[in-house]
């Protein structure tokens, strides 16, 4: 009889520490989760940055001065760059944030380089199949979030 009652004892218990168990573990991850995109992005030093040749990031975007290139360029964005730097362009796991100073004062050239030939060693496509005027639109999005960039 012991035994049965000890048994049952286990099999009543077990089904609720493995609930709480596993509200611990979802809480525990919940909370990484949210401090990890502002670790994650600590992890990104920028350096393709300082790594553009002169002459791209002399280049000027033809498309500056034209305001559907923005919205345009969200609609690619949206698209193609926010599953990795977030909907907002905040960042997370797999890429940095792009609203942070060294993007925002990168040049356009610079940051149509860095497009063009991605960053293939830290999982940036390279985006050259993507027509030139489209990556163009792109880079008007992004100077779009700090109007105070360098062009």
């Amino acid at each position: 009889m012991r035994t049965g009652a000890a048994y049952s004892r286990i099999v009543l218990f077990c089904p609720i520490a493995i609930v709480c168990l596993f509200g611990v573990v979802v809480h525990v991850s919940a909370g990484q989760e949210n401090n990890s995109v502002a670790s994650v992005n600590k992890k990104w030093n920028y350096d393709e940055i300082k790594r553009t040749p002169e002459k791209a990031r002399r280049r000027p975007n033809p498309l500056e001065s034209d305001p559907d290139a923005i919205v345009a360029g969200g609609k690619l964005y949206q698209r193609e760059c926010a599953e990795c730097h977030g909907m907002k362009a905040e960042g997370g796991r797999k890429a940095p944030s792009l609203l942070g100073e060294e993007v925002q004062q990168a040049t356009a050239g610079t940051l149509f380089w860095i497009l063009t030939n991605g960053v293939v060693r830290h999982g940036m496509p390279v985006w050259s199949k993507l027509p030139e005027p489209q990556r163009w639109q792109i880079v008007s999005f992004l100077k779009s979030f700090n109007n105070s960039a360098t062009p």
